[in-house]
């Protein structure tokens, strides 16, 4: 069996356990509670409604058939479907009777009303908010907990897979062996292979790279000459005088 694929079963045990009861108890306790009177009318153990049946007796059954999956199955991608399965159950216990009424408007699927009736006056009691907790938004939200719960444990490789993979090469076959060499020395080229060894490498003093005596002009070579060796700016721009630099003439005296 592929190791990305394959589990072992006690990764999803709790979480399978878990969604097992809860579907039975949100699939069944509308059916046994009028023994205690609790739960919904008609007040009658065992009483088949059209509501107990697709409020109640399905979304408990897809959570129960989903926490089986994930409890004994191998394969991680049919344990994430169980999960996933479970979880639709559990949003199926909440929201379920809202959706048949108000969005499909069929009235004959019908929860029911309460057992622990309204006061006189028309409020409703603690007993009325006990029981829709215990037999629909509770219970399914607990499903939707454990069956989010079991998805992410069973989609994550831990170090004890890995470390189950190395001691035994049959369950995770893709995996090498701990004493059949590692994944460096198997799956990656050596210094010999595929990657060049560092001798094919110039060295940085003698290669390819010029040092200091090589292209590279030294400051004593004479490629540079040095500030001395230029004229000044009077010698470089002399020229003919120019008349304008001449001083002006004096002018001629008047004589009596």
């Amino acid at each position: 069996m592929n190791s990305q694929v394959s589990i072992r079963r006690s990764r999803g045990v709790v979480s399978g356990v878990a969604l097992i009861l809860l579907g039975l108890w949100g699939g069944l306790a509308p059916f046994v509670g009028p023994d205690i009177h609790f739960g919904y009318t008609p007040d009658k153990a065992w009483a088949y409604t059209t509501g107990r049946l697709y409020l109640s007796a399905v979304p408990g059954g897809a959570a129960v058939i989903g926490g089986l999956l994930v409890s004994v199955t191998r394969n991680r991608v049919v344990a994430a479907i169980g999960g996933v399965l479970a979880a639709l159950g559990g949003a199926w216990f909440i929201v379920g009777s809202g959706v048949t009424t108000f969005i499909l408007k069929n009235t004959s699927i019908s929860i029911g009303l309460p057992l622990g009736t309204t006061t006189a006056a028309g409020t409703a009691t603690a007993r009325m908010y006990e029981e829709g907790v215990a037999l629909f938004g509770g219970v399914g939200a607990l499903i939707i907990f454990f069956g989010a719960l079991a998805c992410g444990r069973l989609s994550l490789v831990t170090a004890r897979d890995i470390a189950a993979a190395e001691a035994d090469g049959s369950y995770y076959s893709d995996y090498p062996a701990s004493g059949t060499g590692s994944a460096g020395s198997a799956d990656y080229p050596s210094s010999t292979g595929q990657f060049p060894a560092a001798t094919e490498y110039p060295a940085p003093a003698t290669g390819q790279f010029p040092t200091a005596a090589g292209q590279f002009p030294s400051g004593s070579s004479g490629q540079f000459t040095r500030p001395s060796s230029f004229r000044r700016s009077t010698d470089e721009f002399s020229g003919p005088t120019s008349p304008l630099s001449q001083p002006p003439a004096e002018p001629p005296t008047e004589t009596a």
